[in-house]
C-alpha cells in the first residue's frame, strides 16, 4: 500500500480548507482605543499663497443653530428652502456657522480682517498658525457687527493687537458712531485715534483695495489683494451661507439692513468674482473659507478650493 502524496497546490488548498485561529486571538487581546471620543473638529488655520503674499484663514470659532430659515431666505416659501437644502446635503433645519478672520503677510505688514467674536479665541487661533498679537502692523474693520470687533479688546478693556494700527470705511464708522451701539462703543471708540478712514477705492497698502459693498451695513467693505498677476476678494459678509446667499443671492438675510441694496450687492460682486474667476475668502464660508464662484442659472454656485492655492 502505497501513502498518497499531496501537491504543492493540494497542499495550499487544504490548508485554505482549515478554521482559522487568528480571530479567536485577536479577540482575546484587550483593547487599545481608551480615549474618549472629542466630537468634530477642524484645523484652526489655513495658509495659501497669493503672488508674494501669504493668506492664512484663522477658525476664531464656530456656532451650530436651529431654524435656519429664521435667518437665510425668509422671502422664500418654506417648501422651496426644504427642497434646495436637500438638493444641496444640507438639513433644512438645523444650521452651523463659521467666523473667519483673515491674516496677509505681505512679506512687509501682517495684516488681521476683523477680529472674530472675542479676543481669547482669535488669538487662540492665531497662535495655532504661529502668530503673536504683537505681530499684527495693521487691523482692518469690514463692519462694525460685533463677530467683527468683538476681538479688537479683551474682558478688562485692554486693546488685543497692541501695536496695530486700524483701518476701516469712513461711512461705516460714522453711521455707527452716531448708533449709540454698546459694542461698538466698547470696542471701537478707546481705539478711535489709531483708526484711518477710508473711501471705496482706498488703499490700505500697496495691494489691498477697498470696494464699496454696502447692504449688510450702510458702510460695509469687501477688499481686493493683488499680488503679481494674482488676485483674491476678501469678502466679509457680502454672502454669509455657501447655498442659502451665494447661490440664491435674491434670498433675504436677517442680519442685512437694507435687503435690496444686499442682494444687489452679492449679484454685483459675486458675478464679478465667476468672470474673472477670482478666489476669495468668506468670513461665514466653511472652513477653511476659500473658494470661487461660479454661474449657475439665474444664481452662482460656490466651489470649494483645493490646492491650486497651495502651487
Amino acid at each position: 500500500m502505497t501513502t498518497p502524496t499531496l501537491s504543492r497546490r493540494s497542499a495550499l488548498f487544504a490548508g485554505a480548507a482549515l478554521p482559522l485561529a487568528a480571530p479567536a486571538l485577536l479577540s482575546a487581546r484587550p483593547a487599545l482605543a481608551a480615549a474618549p471620543q472629542q466630537g468634530a473638529g477642524h484645523a484652526p488655520f489655513h495658509r495659501v499663497k497669493l503672488g508674494a503674499f501669504e493668506v492664512t484663514t484663522i477658525l476664531a470659532g464656530t456656532r451650530a443653530g436651529d431654524k435656519p430659515q429664521e435667518t437665510f431666505g425668509m422671502n422664500v416659501p418654506a417648501e422651496e428652502f426644504a427642497a434646495v437644502s436637500a438638493a444641496n446635503f444640507i438639513p433644512a433645519d438645523r444650521t452651523f456657522n463659521f467666523f473667519t478672520p483673515v491674516v496677509v503677510n505681505t512679506g512687509a505688514e501682517l495684516v488681521l480682517f476683523d477680529t472674530g467674536l472675542d479676543a481669547t479665541a482669535t488669538t487662540a487661533a492665531l497662535s495655532g498658525a504661529g502668530i503673536t498679537p504683537d505681530q499684527i502692523d495693521i487691523v482692518i474693520i469690514t463692519h462694525m457687527h460685533g463677530d467683527h470687533i468683538g476681538g479688537l479688546s479683551g474682558e478688562d478693556g485692554s486693546p488685543t493687537y497692541t501695536n496695530a494700527r486700524y483701518v476701516t470705511g469712513a461711512t461705516e464708522h460714522n453711521t455707527w458712531s452716531a448708533a449709540g451701539n454698546e459694542t461698538f462703543d466698547a470696542k471701537v471708540k478707546p481705539l478711535n485715534e489709531k483708526f484711518s478712514f477710508l473711501d471705496d477705492g482706498g488703499a490700505v497698502v500697496s495691494g489691498i483695495t477697498a470696494m464699496a459693498a454696502p447692504g449688510h451695513t450702510p458702510g460695509h467693505f469687501t477688499y481686493m489683494l493683488e499680488s503679481g498677476n494674482a488676485r483674491m476678494a476678501i469678502l466679509a459678509d457680502t454672502t454669509n451661507h455657501y447655498v442659502w446667499s451665494l447661490a440664491h443671492p435674491d434670498w433675504e438675510v436677517r442680519f442685512d439692513q437694507d435687503k435690496a441694496q444686499a442682494a444687489a450687492t452679492r449679484r454685483q460682486i459675486l458675478g464679478m468674482l465667476a468672470t474673472d474667476r477670482i478666489p476669495f475668502a468668506g468670513y461665514h464660508m466653511p472652513f477653511p473659507a476659500i473658494g470661487y464662484v461660479e454661474a449657475n442659472g439665474d444664481g452662482f454656485r460656490y466651489v470649494p478650493a483645493s490646492y491650486q492655492l497651495m502651487l
